[in-house]
Protein backbone atom coordinates (compact mmCIF):
# COMPACT_ATOMS: atom_id res chain seq x y z
CA UNK A 1 0.00 0.00 0.00
CA UNK A 2 1.67 3.18 -0.87
CA UNK A 3 0.85 5.87 2.02
CA UNK A 4 1.35 9.52 2.05
CA UNK A 5 3.42 11.96 4.36
CA UNK A 6 4.02 15.96 4.83
CA UNK A 7 7.21 17.63 4.67
CA UNK A 8 6.13 20.72 6.11
CA UNK A 9 8.11 23.99 5.07
CA UNK A 10 9.71 26.15 8.07
CA UNK A 11 10.23 29.50 8.58
CA UNK A 12 13.14 31.42 10.79
CA UNK A 13 11.42 34.06 12.26
CA UNK A 14 14.29 35.28 13.53
CA UNK A 15 18.55 34.03 12.97
CA UNK A 16 21.04 35.38 15.17
CA UNK A 17 24.34 33.82 15.09
CA UNK A 18 26.13 33.87 18.58
CA UNK A 19 29.89 32.37 17.71
CA UNK A 20 31.71 29.96 15.85
CA UNK A 21 32.80 26.44 17.74
CA UNK A 22 35.79 24.63 17.22
CA UNK A 23 34.53 22.22 14.86
CA UNK A 24 33.81 25.10 12.71
CA UNK A 25 29.56 24.91 13.30
CA UNK A 26 28.06 28.32 14.94
CA UNK A 27 25.91 28.49 17.65
CA UNK A 28 22.58 30.13 17.17
CA UNK A 29 19.58 31.08 18.18
CA UNK A 30 16.79 30.98 15.60
CA UNK A 31 12.54 31.07 16.26
CA UNK A 32 11.43 28.23 14.10
CA UNK A 33 7.72 28.73 12.71
CA UNK A 34 5.77 25.83 10.50
CA UNK A 35 4.06 26.44 7.58
CA UNK A 36 1.02 24.74 6.33
CA UNK A 37 2.74 24.12 2.90
CA UNK A 38 5.21 21.98 1.72
CA UNK A 39 6.35 19.08 -0.05
CA UNK A 40 4.63 15.56 -0.28
CA UNK A 41 6.33 12.16 0.00
CA UNK A 42 4.60 9.34 -0.92
CA UNK A 43 6.60 5.81 0.77
CA UNK A 44 5.61 2.38 -0.20
CA UNK A 45 7.23 -0.22 1.84
CA UNK A 46 7.94 -3.93 1.02
CA UNK A 47 10.39 -7.07 1.47
CA UNK A 48 12.72 -6.20 -0.97
CA UNK A 49 15.74 -4.94 0.75
CA UNK A 50 16.15 -2.02 -1.46
CA UNK A 51 15.48 1.56 -0.93
CA UNK A 52 14.59 3.15 -4.23
CA UNK A 53 13.57 7.05 -4.92
CA UNK A 54 11.83 7.46 -8.06
CA UNK A 55 11.71 10.95 -8.07
CA UNK A 56 15.08 12.30 -9.46
CA UNK A 57 15.98 16.04 -8.71
CA UNK A 58 18.21 17.71 -10.25
CA UNK A 59 21.81 18.53 -9.61
CA UNK A 60 21.50 16.51 -6.07
CA UNK A 61 23.09 12.69 -6.38
CA UNK A 62 21.28 9.91 -4.83
CA UNK A 63 23.57 9.12 -2.66
CA UNK A 64 23.62 12.82 -1.45
CA UNK A 65 20.12 13.16 -1.18
CA UNK A 66 18.44 13.64 2.67
CA UNK A 67 15.69 11.02 1.69
CA UNK A 68 18.01 7.89 1.01
CA UNK A 69 20.52 8.65 3.37
CA UNK A 70 18.20 9.29 5.93
CA UNK A 71 16.13 5.94 5.09
CA UNK A 72 19.65 4.01 5.08
CA UNK A 73 20.31 5.05 8.53
CA UNK A 74 17.39 4.23 10.23
CA UNK A 75 17.59 0.75 8.05
CA UNK A 76 20.75 0.12 9.44
CA UNK A 77 20.17 1.06 12.82
CA UNK A 78 17.30 -0.50 13.46
CA UNK A 79 19.00 -3.92 12.05
CA UNK A 80 21.10 -3.48 15.20
CA UNK A 81 18.97 -2.98 17.23
CA UNK A 82 17.20 -6.32 16.29
CA UNK A 83 13.92 -4.28 15.93
CA UNK A 84 14.23 -4.60 12.12
CA UNK A 85 14.09 -7.29 9.53
CA UNK A 86 16.98 -7.78 6.64
CA UNK A 87 14.76 -7.47 3.80
CA UNK A 88 13.32 -4.10 5.09
CA UNK A 89 12.76 -2.06 1.73
CA UNK A 90 10.26 0.94 0.57
CA UNK A 91 10.34 3.13 -2.39
CA UNK A 92 9.86 6.93 -2.47
CA UNK A 93 8.14 9.34 -4.71
CA UNK A 94 8.42 13.06 -4.02
CA UNK A 95 5.87 15.83 -4.81
CA UNK A 96 8.31 18.81 -4.24
CA UNK A 97 6.59 22.25 -4.04
CA UNK A 98 9.96 23.56 -1.69
CA UNK A 99 12.61 25.23 -3.36
CA UNK A 100 16.00 23.97 -3.19
CA UNK A 101 18.31 26.07 -0.96
CA UNK A 102 15.31 28.10 -0.41
CA UNK A 103 16.04 28.48 3.56
CA UNK A 104 12.43 26.90 4.15
CA UNK A 105 13.77 23.36 5.46
CA UNK A 106 12.83 20.94 2.40
CA UNK A 107 15.41 18.68 2.57
CA UNK A 108 15.60 18.30 6.34
CA UNK A 109 12.06 18.39 6.60
CA UNK A 110 12.05 15.52 3.91
CA UNK A 111 14.43 13.47 5.89
CA UNK A 112 12.23 13.98 8.86
CA UNK A 113 9.54 12.91 7.23
CA UNK A 114 11.22 9.79 6.18
CA UNK A 115 12.46 8.48 9.35
CA UNK A 116 8.69 9.15 11.08
CA UNK A 117 7.09 7.24 8.29
CA UNK A 118 9.57 4.52 7.95
CA UNK A 119 9.62 3.95 11.64
CA UNK A 120 6.01 3.54 11.91
CA UNK A 121 5.80 1.60 8.79
CA UNK A 122 8.52 -0.78 9.32
CA UNK A 123 7.87 -0.79 12.87
CA UNK A 124 11.44 0.09 14.47
CA UNK A 125 9.92 1.26 17.82
CA UNK A 126 12.16 3.94 18.18
CA UNK A 127 10.75 7.10 20.03
CA UNK A 128 10.68 10.56 18.71
CA UNK A 129 13.97 11.35 21.15
CA UNK A 130 15.52 8.53 19.11
CA UNK A 131 14.85 9.39 15.62
CA UNK A 132 16.16 13.33 16.48
CA UNK A 133 19.02 11.54 17.42
CA UNK A 134 19.66 10.10 14.38
CA UNK A 135 18.56 13.31 12.37
CA UNK A 136 20.71 15.16 14.06
CA UNK A 137 23.72 13.02 12.14
CA UNK A 138 22.26 14.46 8.93
CA UNK A 139 21.42 18.39 9.32
CA UNK A 140 21.00 20.41 12.39
CA UNK A 141 17.29 21.59 11.53
CA UNK A 142 15.90 17.47 11.42
CA UNK A 143 15.38 17.45 14.87
CA UNK A 144 13.34 20.34 14.68
CA UNK A 145 10.64 18.80 12.27
CA UNK A 146 10.71 16.06 13.84
CA UNK A 147 9.53 17.02 17.14
CA UNK A 148 6.93 18.81 15.24
CA UNK A 149 6.11 22.28 16.94
CA UNK A 150 7.71 25.42 16.45
CA UNK A 151 9.98 26.29 18.83
CA UNK A 152 13.26 28.28 20.03
CA UNK A 153 16.27 26.94 18.84
CA UNK A 154 19.98 27.47 19.96
CA UNK A 155 23.17 25.74 20.00
CA UNK A 156 23.56 24.44 16.02
CA UNK A 157 19.72 24.57 15.74
CA UNK A 158 19.13 21.14 17.78
CA UNK A 159 18.63 22.32 21.30
CA UNK A 160 14.37 22.94 21.04
CA UNK A 161 12.27 24.84 23.19
CA UNK A 162 8.81 24.50 22.05
CA UNK A 163 6.46 26.83 22.15
CA UNK A 164 2.97 28.26 20.70
CA UNK A 165 3.40 31.13 18.15
CA UNK A 166 0.11 32.88 16.26
CA UNK A 167 -0.65 31.32 13.42
CA UNK A 168 -0.03 34.46 11.07
CA UNK A 169 -0.30 34.48 7.41
CA UNK A 170 2.94 34.54 5.24
CA UNK A 171 4.27 35.28 2.16
CA UNK A 172 7.13 33.41 0.55
CA UNK A 173 9.01 34.64 -2.35
CA UNK A 174 11.75 32.85 -4.23
CA UNK A 175 13.94 34.32 -6.71
CA UNK A 176 14.91 31.23 -8.57
CA UNK A 177 18.51 30.51 -7.37
CA UNK A 178 19.97 28.43 -4.93
CA UNK A 179 22.40 29.44 -2.04
CA UNK A 180 24.41 26.90 -0.14
CA UNK A 181 24.34 27.09 3.70
CA UNK A 182 27.81 26.36 4.06
CA UNK A 183 28.87 29.83 1.44
CA UNK A 184 26.94 31.80 3.85
CA UNK A 185 28.54 30.34 6.68
CA UNK A 186 31.87 30.56 5.58
CA UNK A 187 31.52 34.03 4.56
CA UNK A 188 33.63 36.66 6.40
CA UNK A 189 31.12 39.02 6.13
CA UNK A 190 28.80 37.21 8.28
CA UNK A 191 28.35 38.15 11.94
CA UNK A 192 29.71 36.06 14.52
CA UNK A 193 29.19 37.65 17.61
CA UNK A 194 25.80 38.64 18.54
CA UNK A 195 25.15 39.13 22.29
CA UNK A 196 23.21 35.85 23.41
CA UNK A 197 19.93 36.62 25.01
CA UNK A 198 17.12 35.11 26.90
CA UNK A 199 13.86 34.30 25.44
CA UNK A 200 11.60 36.92 26.74
CA UNK A 201 14.09 39.58 25.00
CA UNK A 202 14.43 37.82 21.72
CA UNK A 203 10.23 37.52 21.46
CA UNK A 204 9.84 41.52 22.74
CA UNK A 205 12.60 42.89 20.43
CA UNK A 206 12.48 43.71 16.45
CA UNK A 207 13.27 40.16 14.61
CA UNK A 208 16.51 40.10 12.01
CA UNK A 209 18.29 37.66 10.38
CA UNK A 210 22.25 38.03 10.89
CA UNK A 211 22.41 36.27 7.38
CA UNK A 212 20.37 38.84 5.76
CA UNK A 213 23.44 41.50 5.40
CA UNK A 214 25.55 38.83 3.79
CA UNK A 215 22.90 37.02 1.45
CA UNK A 216 21.47 40.69 0.22
CA UNK A 217 25.66 41.62 -0.42
CA UNK A 218 26.38 38.94 -2.81
CA UNK A 219 22.63 38.24 -4.70
CA UNK A 220 21.40 40.71 -6.42
CA UNK A 221 18.14 38.61 -6.79
CA UNK A 222 17.76 38.21 -3.15
CA UNK A 223 18.21 42.32 -3.00
CA UNK A 224 15.88 42.58 -5.72
CA UNK A 225 12.74 40.58 -3.98
CA UNK A 226 13.76 42.95 -0.44
CA UNK A 227 13.02 46.05 -2.60
CA UNK A 228 9.31 44.43 -3.82
CA UNK A 229 8.34 43.58 -0.71
CA UNK A 230 9.42 46.42 1.44
CA UNK A 231 6.46 48.62 0.41
CA UNK A 232 4.15 46.24 1.72
CA UNK A 233 5.28 44.87 4.42
CA UNK A 234 8.89 43.99 6.29
CA UNK A 235 10.58 41.61 3.94
CA UNK A 236 13.21 39.03 6.19
CA UNK A 237 15.16 36.16 4.77
CA UNK A 238 14.95 33.03 5.94
CA UNK A 239 17.59 30.41 7.37
CA UNK A 240 20.81 31.06 5.00
CA UNK A 241 18.58 30.46 2.43
CA UNK A 242 17.34 32.82 -0.93
CA UNK A 243 13.45 32.83 -0.32
CA UNK A 244 12.25 36.24 1.51
CA UNK A 245 9.20 36.40 3.24
CA UNK A 246 6.52 38.77 4.91
CA UNK A 247 4.12 38.61 7.62
CA UNK A 248 0.56 39.07 7.51
CA UNK A 249 -2.89 39.10 9.58
CA UNK A 250 -4.79 37.82 7.04
CA UNK A 251 -4.46 35.18 4.05
CA UNK A 252 -6.28 37.95 1.68
CA UNK A 253 -4.00 40.63 2.56
CA UNK A 254 -0.84 38.32 1.59
CA UNK A 255 -2.44 37.34 -1.52
CA UNK A 256 -3.09 40.63 -2.57
CA UNK A 257 0.78 41.29 -2.52
CA UNK A 258 1.66 37.99 -4.41
CA UNK A 259 -0.81 39.04 -7.01
CA UNK A 260 1.50 42.04 -7.47
CA UNK A 261 4.55 40.35 -7.70
CA UNK A 262 6.26 40.52 -11.36
CA UNK A 263 5.54 37.41 -13.78
CA UNK A 264 7.91 34.64 -13.41
CA UNK A 265 9.07 35.30 -9.44
CA UNK A 266 7.62 32.26 -7.37
CA UNK A 267 6.12 32.53 -4.35
CA UNK A 268 3.43 30.78 -1.98
CA UNK A 269 1.11 32.04 0.68
CA UNK A 270 0.49 29.44 3.88
CA UNK A 271 -0.72 29.98 7.56
CA UNK A 272 2.17 29.49 10.07
CA UNK A 273 0.95 26.59 12.42
CA UNK A 274 2.25 25.49 15.91
CA UNK A 275 2.05 22.01 15.44
CA UNK A 276 3.14 19.83 12.15
CA UNK A 277 0.83 18.09 10.19
CA UNK A 278 3.28 15.22 9.48
CA UNK A 279 1.72 13.96 12.88
CA UNK A 280 -2.01 14.33 12.19
CA UNK A 281 -1.28 11.97 9.36
CA UNK A 282 0.50 9.41 11.78
CA UNK A 283 -2.36 9.27 13.66
CA UNK A 284 -4.63 8.79 11.18
CA UNK A 285 -2.49 5.95 9.82
CA UNK A 286 -2.48 4.26 13.35
CA UNK A 287 -6.22 4.73 14.20
CA UNK A 288 -7.05 2.77 10.69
Amino acid sequence: MITKWPAPAKLNLFLYIIGQRSDGYHNLQTLFQLLEYGDTLSVEHNKSGELQLLTKLPDVEEDKNLIMRAAKLLRDQAQLCGTLPNKAGATFQLEKRLPIGGGVGGGSSNAATVLVALNYLWGAQFSTGQLAALGLQLGADIPFFLYGSSALAEGIGDRLIPISLKEKWYLVVHPGINISTLQVFHDPLLTRNTPHRYMKDLLLGTFFNDCEYVVRHRFYEVEYLMSLLAPYSLPRLTGTGSCVFAEFYTESSARSILAKMPAGLQGFVARGLNVSPLYSVLKKYIMQ
